[in-house]
């Protein structure tokens, strides 16, 4: 071996042991260690942050901004309300999101059916206050094996299916990864759902908890608009909808007049306030799910643009307003503020909100543009509660739900290059005022960018230095003196470890060659070697990234490098297991 090999070799190798130990932040790792190949010459300087205008890297960061764009539009609320049901077990959820997730991915890109499914499922984990890791990595895996259903599944299908064209005359067909893939998606899925799961580690620090502790529940009124659902309902018969959003309705404003008591048997009319006590989060879906608006500077309904931010401030002991209702509070009109709830110790208000004297300890929940909302806190000489809560904008759901499908379908029938589509997806959210220009660069986990287009040169290095064609002429010799169905699971384990370390695609390109030439001097079927090639690049679940899905997750899911081994290691095995007995029968060697 060459200098150069010997030194990414052991670059690699140092790299994976300091990610797994855990003591140094990951993007850091990843970039000291490509700083370190471009130093001592073995990472060409002239390609070494090329990994930062991979299609991998760009794929990440542009599906975390449409992932925030449906959010901000309230069209993942649409979606939930279809998909999610609370009183499923968690290993039914896991199940069934998953299943979805794996059949979604056998026809569309898998990193697309990840972005759909992957704020429903981050919205369910923070209704059920669990936290989001226990269900996300099963997701990512599910759709990761979904993508081995089809021939457009996944790119490895696709270079082998070429492969095979050029070797032979004659590629694989749509549907002839359709039944070894499904035996290994069918077991690896089983596995996830009943106890696999229960592998991933909980760390404290990313520990979801109940909204009713990370927030403050609010009495708001909510605008009855002309397209509004409730219109014609009894309020009561809308406490079941209240409810499933973990709000209850608490009374009606008609003409400016809140109604006696809670005007049970009262049916709504447009212009009506329904009066509702929740967290902010549940008043927004609450609004969405009944077609309900936040209210103005005027008390009609608000006219939303992208440059609003729901803020949360609470009332000092000194403040100027302490006593005064949002009515008598001229600097709020002069600040464009609005006032759309108060929260006073947890409990309902019984009053109208804006008639309501405010005391010291209120929190309020306040309406008003980005720039200004701040100068109106400090001048009320209120204190502002850290960050912003998004304003949904629910009449923009279908248009962002059209301009994401569009973009997946417009990818999987290669009409444009995915990346193309989801940054005409990105660039349309913000024309369409569905999502604000600021959350283009907060919605991007950076770090996991780092990591990617740091390790992606080093990859590409150890693949152009031949480091990669010495493990593959490695497999070659030993394999070739093992009995058959030997040879064929020990090429599908060395590929999926290499999958593990590198880009599935350029695993499969380098994997296919191998695999034909020592079926060929076995004297056994090719396609039976190919296919474990297939199934062994596509199965890559021990690292974040060892594929885009893995990488995805890292940063919502709040993971460790250390922690995709602990459910990914007893899944590959079952892949072996499963994979090589269903390429046996599917494909007789």
């Amino acid at each position: 071996m060459s200098f150069e090999q010997i030194a990414l070799f052991v670059l690699i190798g140092g790299v994976l042991v300091a990610l797994l130990w855990g003591r140094f932040r990951y993007d850091l790792i990843a970039f000291a260690a490509l700083i370190i190949g471009v130093t001592i010459g073995i990472v060409p300087a002239d390609t070494a942050f090329s990994g930062f205008g991979h299609d991998a890297t760009i794929i990440i960061a542009l599906v975390l901004v449409v992932t925030a764009g449906l959010l901000r539009s309230g069209a993942i609320d649409i979606v939930a309300r279809i998909a999610v049901d609370r009183t499923r077990s968690l290993t039914a959820h896991i199940a069934i999101l998953g299943g979805v997730g794996a059949a979604l991915s056998g026809f569309i890109n898998n990193v697309a059916a990840l972005a759909l499914l992957m704020p429903i499922d981050m919205q369910a984990a923070q209704k059920a206050a669990r936290p989001p890791s226990v269900t996300l990595m099963p997701l990512a895996f599910a759709t990761i094996l979904g993508g081995m259903l089809t021939m457009i599944g996944t790119p490895p299908n696709i270079i082998i299916a070429a492969y095979r064209q050029q070797v032979t005359g004659e590629g694989f067909a749509m549907f002839d990864f359709t039944p070894v893939g499904a035996a290994c998606a069918l077991a690896g899925l089983a596995f996830i759902a009943f106890g696999g799961w229960r592998l991933i580690p909980q760390h404290k620090e990313n520990q979801a908890k109940p909204d009713d502790e990370s927030s403050a529940l609010y009495t708001a009124e909510l605008v009855v608009n002309e397209k509004s659902r409730a219109i014609g309902q009894v309020l009561r018969d809308l406490d079941p909808e209240a409810d499933e959003h973990d709000c209850t309705i608490v009374g009606l404003v008609r003409r400016n007049k809140r109604l006696a008591g809670r005007a049970r048997r009262e049916k709504v009319k447009k212009g009506d306030l329904i009066v509702i006590h929740g967290s902010p989060d549940a008043l927004n879906a609450l609004a969405g799910a009944l077609g309900l608006s936040l209210q103005g500077k005027s008390g009609e309904q608000a006219e939303l643009t992208p440059e609003l931010a729901i803020v949360e401030a609470i009332v000092a002991s000194d403040s100027r307003i302490v006593g005064r209702t949002a009515n008598e509070i001229q600097m709020m009109r002069g600040f464009g503020v609005s006032l759309l709830g108060i929260s006073r110790s947890g409990k309902a208000i019984k009053e109208r909100v804006r008639r309501t004297p405010l005391q010291t300890g209120d929190v309020l929940l306040l309406l008003g543009n980005e720039d200004t909302i701040e100068n109106a806190i400090t001048s009320m000489g209120c204190l502002p509660m850290a960050g912003s809560i998004p304003v949904v904008r629910h009449e923009k759901a279908w248009a962002a739900i059209g301009l994401f499908g569009a973009a997946v379908a417009a990818g999987a029938f290669g009409i444009t290059p995915l990346t193309v589509a989801l940054g005409a997806v990105a660039v349309l959210y913000v024309l369409f005022g569905i999502l604000p220009v600021r959350d283009i660069y907060t919605s991007i986990e950076w770090p996991v960018v780092v990591l990617l287009g740091s390790l992606l040169p080093v990859g590409m290095a150890l693949e152009t230095s031949g480091g990669t064609a010495i493990l593959a002429g490695g497999l070659a010799q030993v394999a070739q003196h093992l009995p058959p169905w030997m040879a064929l699971m020990a090429v599908l384990v060395v590929t999926m470890t290499l999958s593990d370390a590198l880009n599935n695609a350029a695993t499969a390109v380098i994997a296919a060659p191998v695999a034909y030439g020592l079926a060929q001097l076995l004297e056994v079927n090719p396609d039976a070697f190919l296919m474990a090639v297939a199934i062994g690049a596509s199965c890559a679940f021990l690292t974040p990234i060892g594929h885009n899905n893995n990488a995805l997750i890292m940063g919502p899911g709040g993971y460790r490098f250390s922690d995709y081994w602990r459910i990914g290691l007893p899944l590959e095995l079952i892949i072996v297991a499963i994979g090589v007995p269903a390429i046996m029968i599917f494909w007789p060697l």
